[in-house]
């Protein structure tokens, strides 16, 4: 099983959950210990470490999801340096919770550096809930 953590437009009711709805096998409300920022660029991205970061837990039965989901992240796997010029975010491992803040175990997430958000300008989302157009 694969387990992916989506917090913006993959989740969920969001305009790119097209691209993986037919391969989730389970989805759970989540939260994620990472900074939410809204990007100009009309996306989100998550720093790891202080802050709380709602979004939902994806299962999918095989690791074919990860070519796609990478392909539409901008993320090239082959990269050696994380973060090179070919990656947007860095697909990582991260620790998961439910709401009452239990431990679900680890699962990928397309995390960015404080200095990438900084220099695309990345606005912190407080709420810890992204919506297109609608930063909270």
């Amino acid at each position: 099983m694969i387990r992916v953590f989506v917090y913006g437009t993959l989740k969920p009711g969001e305009s790119q959950y097209v691209l993986c709805a037919d391969r989730v096998i389970s989805s759970q409300s989540a939260i994620a210990h990472a900074s939410l920022y809204h990007l100009q660029l009309g996306y989100p991205a998550i720093v790891p470490g202080n802050g709380r970061t709602y979004g939902y837990l994806l299962t999918f039965q095989n690791a074919e999801i990860l070519e796609i989901l990478d392909d539409y992240e901008q993320h090239d796997s082959t990269e050696i340096e994380p973060f090179g010029s070919g990656n947007d975010y860095q697909r990582q491992e991260i620790e998961v919770f439910d709401l009452n803040q239990i431990s679900l175990g680890k699962a990928w997430a397309y995390v960015m550096t404080q200095e990438q958000v900084d220099r695309l300008k990345g606005v912190l989302t407080p709420s810890g809930i992204w919506q297109k157009n609608r930063p909270q």
